[in-house]
């Protein structure tokens, strides 16, 4: 089977437009992200879905640069988008993230991915219950189960929340969690990136680890946190959307 990892990605945001380029030691924050997803061993390519909208060719220029592909579609139906992303580069399986997750972490991803090919689940997630930092987020499924939501489903939340039918529906699908062995805490950071104050921790992490080890682990960013405390108020107070 073939892996591919998407990325979902565009300027428009409520609380932080343009936040997936914002810059952090100099490069967009799309591509620490896409730097990150390349080390995983299990994809065998990365792909950003962005819009067909004008304001997305930023996105899709800094695809070309770094070599990434890139596949635009509609900015609402984002399902559709994803879906055809995965259909254009041959994906057999969808390793699903957002591009506001900077901090996403390849061992992690690896694990993932080897977990649904164990095989007698549908879908994979470290989602269903949380025991790492939100931002941590990846969601496997097939690209023929993501096909057949799309052609059943009339949801508009389902197509906005690319893998919400898959989790709402226990019934339908076999589901299965990813746990990882960090501390209880862990589960409490927030690492993904919806406003300034989330921007500013990423900022400060990346900062601090990026110039030594490039290639830091989601282990070392919980091991910086728990030495600085503090940082925990930069974005304490912000709430994550719902999806419904």
């Amino acid at each position: 089977m073939r892996f591919v990892c998407i990325i979902e990605a565009r300027m428009r945001s409520s609380r932080l437009p343009g936040k997936v380029l914002k810059p952090i030691l100099g490069k967009p924050m799309l591509e620490l992200m896409i730097e990150r997803l390349r080390r995983a061993r299990t994809i065998d390519e990365v792909v950003i879905a962005t819009t067909d909208q004008p304001s997305d060719e930023p996105i899709a220029a800094l695809g070309r640069r770094l070599g990434t592909p890139v596949h635009r579609g509609s900015e609402d139906d984002v399902l559709l988008r994803v879906l055809e992303a995965a259909r254009a580069n041959r994906a057999d399986v969808i390793v699903e993230v957002t591009g506001d997750c900077p901090l996403i972490d390849p061992g992690l991803l690896d694990k993932t991915v080897g977990d649904f090919c164990i095989g007698g689940a549908d879908f994979v997630a470290t989602t269903l219950e949380y025991t790492a930092p939100r931002g941590t987020d990846i969601r496997v499924f097939t690209t023929a189960a993501l096909a057949e939501i799309n052609r059943v489903s009339s949801d508009q939340a389902d197509h906005e929340h690319v893998s919400l039918h898959f989790w709402e529906h226990p019934e339908k699908y076999r589901l299965r969690n990813v746990p990882t062995h960090f501390a209880k805490p862990a589960a409490a950071w927030r690492l993904t990136v919806d406003t300034p104050e989330d921007f500013d921790l990423i900022r400060h992490i990346y900062e601090a680890l990026y110039p030594g080890q490039p290639a830091f682990t989601l282990a070392d960013v919980l091991d910086f946190l728990e030495a600085h405390p503090g940082l925990a108020a930069l974005n304490q107070q912000v709430h994550q959307k719902p999806v419904r």
